[in-house]
């Protein structure tokens, strides 16, 4: 009678498996951890009221130099109106730091569960 051999044979190669992981890392989809999401959604809430904030405050200030420039440059006739054009330019920079910490506390507001969520496992998580 002949015998069977039913064993399993199995070679490892090292870099192989090392290619392996890199290809698989390439194409699946990256990972966040809980404090990864945790910056991105401060960052979320954060970031859109400063952009506005910066854009409000340098449209406010060219209006304003548009109306020292009619004040101080320009013909006699321009006297008034430049003093009007930079009066609404001083007011729509004055109102810009209130208008910017609504939008923040509304952006805040509307991130505030799924940052709370996330605080609340990573808290769980540094208990254990």
């Amino acid at each position: 009678m002949e015998e069977k051999d039913n064993g399993f044979s199995y070679t490892y190669s090292a870099r192989q498996q090392d290619e392996i992981k890199r290809i698989h890392r390439k194409y699946s989809p990256p990972r966040e951890d809980a404090m990864e999401q945790l910056r991105r959604l401060d960052q979320q809430a954060e970031n859109p009221p400063m952009i506005i904030a910066l854009a409000v405050g340098i449209f406010g200030a060219l209006v304003l130099g548009a109306g020292m420039s009619g004040v101080l440059a320009g013909p006699a006739w321009m006297f008034v109106p430049g003093i009007i054009v930079g009066l609404i330019g001083l007011t729509v920079v004055g109102f810009n730091y209130p208008l910017y910490l609504r939008m923040v506390k509304k952006y805040r507001e509307k991130k505030a569960p799924e940052i709370m969520k996330l605080l609340d496992e990573l808290m769980d998580g540094q208990k254990q």
